[in-house]
């Protein structure tokens, strides 16, 4: 089964993996000087973005 960031199972699954040992914390917008930093290929935007431009990675809500 697949699941999207926005399913609202995640609670369940996410409490699934804490008990595991996973970690399962949002991962959200990296900063550097006066940009934003995408964490999932690097990507450099402006502080105005809402979503990489690079590899498409928008943060969770």
């Amino acid at each position: 089964m697949a699941t999207s960031p926005n399913d609202a199972g995640d609670d369940v699954i996410d409490q699934f993996l804490a008990d595991r040992g996973h970690s399962v914390e949002r991962v959200g917008w990296e900063r550097d000087y006066n940009k934003k930093q995408c964490p999932e290929c690097g990507g450099l935007h402006d502080t105005s973005a809402s979503a990489c431009t690079v590899c498409g990675w928008e943060p969770a809500s």
